[in-house]
């Protein structure tokens, strides 16, 4: 008799229902832990400079740090997700680790242990990507990647949005140490909901094991390979949403001072997230409406967003108003992009390399989202903010190019 793999035994209903138990699982996860590790993200510059005295260096090294050992243990993270097994033990001891170590940070007494706790924290949080977005596909059909990957987006930037406001609400009450520990509890949380996910995914069979090796040439051959030299080109332009909030903030400082203006920048950034939470499902139900080449014409659309938020950027006034669009733009781009690239590798990557295509596209995006940030300083500092934003809308388009020429082929 023949075994069939797990990612192919699918009931019906599961097919005729996308939304099943285990996407929500993974989606409540997402949310869930995206609160728990913003509570310490937002309040990690207090607890470095007005509790323990560090300069504000101390926090750029950090971040750097831990933003760099992210992105290295998600292409390490992948190769270890290539396995079914595997992908869910490192998928639930990577959501109960953050926690605990993220929550670790309110107990640390000098800059050094902020720094160790921070980077373990955070490495551990990159090894949990690939196994996540590798165990969705295993529990949706692929005419659903769009709207599973979708709503996982979604939860995730509902996290990002409420995670800094209860921050805000459990400083006040409590105090930045304790809204820190408490950190933990959204956190444990995520890895509840991950585990409920994995019970309503099928079981793996000795038929689904694969060996624990690095496998990239596989991963970059025929149409994925094409695909993630688009994908770079579009990172290397997706920079990090703070140079929009500074854009803002410089742009309205003169008529507003600068109180008010960076005020202004802070809620132009929360419009920035609604927009990616809402564009996210609609996205993907388009990916999976228009078919094989739904996930590409989303990722253009997504490049086309940012080429116009980018260049409105680079010749926007000072109107309130007017600087709305670039940051709904952008937000609706980025949410539909990041539903489109995932659903897209989902569906391309070979079912025994599913991990590693999914490490290889969180280390893309690293890689690029650091050339993109420091690109875009240097120019901002020796040139102007408009030659920055210029630059970036550059490398949009030039995405928008190379999605073009992966949907003729």
């Amino acid at each position: 008799m023949t075994t069939t793999p797990a990612s192919d035994r699918l009931s019906t209903a599961d097919q005729d229902h996308w939304l099943t138990p285990g996407v929500r699982g993974i989606g409540s996860a997402s949310f869930l832990a995206d609160v728990g590790h913003e509570i310490p993200t937002a309040l990690l510059p207090s607890l470095l400079t007005a509790t323990l005295g560090a300069p504000a260096a101390a926090l750029g090294a950090i971040e750097g740090v831990s933003d760099a050992l992210a992105g290295a243990a998600r292409f390490g993270g992948g190769f270890l997700a290539d396995d079914p097994a595997r992908r869910c033990k490192v998928a639930v001891g990577g959501y109960t680790t953050t926690a605990v170590l993220g929550a670790a940070t309110a107990a640390a007494t000098s800059v050094w242990q902020v720094g160790v706790l921070r980077a373990a924290a955070w490495t551990a949080r990159g090894l949990r990507v690939p196994a996540r977005n590798a165990l969705l596909a295993d529990i949706v059909p692929a005419s659903a990647y769009g709207r599973a990957y979708g709503f996982e987006r979604m939860m995730d930037n509902l996290g990002a949005i409420f995670g800094p406001l209860l921050a805000l609400g459990l400083v006040a009450w409590l105090g930045v140490r304790w809204a820190i520990g408490l950190s933990v509890i959204p956190g444990l949380l995520a890895a509840v909901a991950i585990v409920y996910a994995i019970r309503h995914t099928p079981k793996p069979t000795d038929r689904d094991k694969v060996p624990l090796r690095l496998r990239v040439r596989p991963v970059l051959g025929g149409e994925l390979g094409r695909l993630t030299g688009a994908i770079a080109a579009f990172e290397v332009g997706n920079v990090a949403a703070t140079l929009l909030i500074l854009r803002a903030t410089e742009l309205l400082t003169p008529g507003h001072g600068t109180k008010t203006a960076t005020t202004i920048a802070l809620g132009l950034y929360t419009a920035y997230n609604i927009a990616a939470t809402v564009a996210s499902v609609p996205a993907g139900r388009l990916a999976d409406r228009l078919g094989g080449r739904g996930p590409l014409l989303v990722l253009a659309a997504g490049a086309a967003a940012f080429a116009v938020s980018y260049g409105l950027f680079a010749v926007t006034d000072t109107a309130v108003a007017v600087l709305v669009v670039p940051f709904v733009l952008a937000g609706v781009g980025i949410g539909a992009v990041e539903t489109a690239q995932h659903s897209a590798v989902a569906a391309l990557a070979p079912k025994d390399l599913r991990g590693s295509a999914f490490g290889l596209l969180a280390a893309v995006q690293s890689l690029g989202n650091l050339a993109a940030c420091a690109i875009a300083g240097i120019l901002w500092t020796a040139l102007s903010p408009a030659a920055a934003f210029t630059y970036l809308a550059a490398w949009m388009l030039l995405a928008l190019a190379g999605f073009a020429l992966t949907l003729r082929r």
